[in-house]
């Protein structure tokens, strides 16, 4: 009889715990969230800081490189703007769009050349 009990009871499958499941699947998306931070939004952010940080050390003489490749020395700064001086034209680009300095004014820089 006993025997009979110990059969049945372990022949009877076992139902997983829903809170157990669900606490698994949240720590798992938390996990991913972390890495996330660590892996694309910390560094994105790293790099945005430092772009504004090299655009607010903007002076005229800098040589400087547009996203669009265009090289060129800055003549003046405003707010938002920059003018450039490239072989003999003159242009006015947005400040968010100088993508490197070459050569700052009075120093040469490893970059250039």
């Amino acid at each position: 009889m006993i025997r009979l009990l110990e059969t049945q009871m372990l022949a009877q499958p076992v139902q997983p715990d829903p809170r157990a499941q669900t606490l698994q699947l949240v720590g798992m998306m938390v996990l991913m969230i972390i890495m996330f931070y660590f892996v694309l939004w910390r560094p994105q952010q790293k790099k945005q800081k430092q772009h504004a940080e090299m655009l607010s050390r903007l002076k005229p003489g800098d040589k400087v490189v547009t996203s669009g490749g265009i090289c060129g020395v800055i003549i003046s700064l405003k707010d938002r703007t920059v003018t450039l001086r490239s072989t003999d034209s003159k242009l006015e680009v947005l400040k968010g769009h100088i993508a490197d300095v070459l050569e700052r004014s009075g120093e040469k820089s490893p970059k250039a050349g």
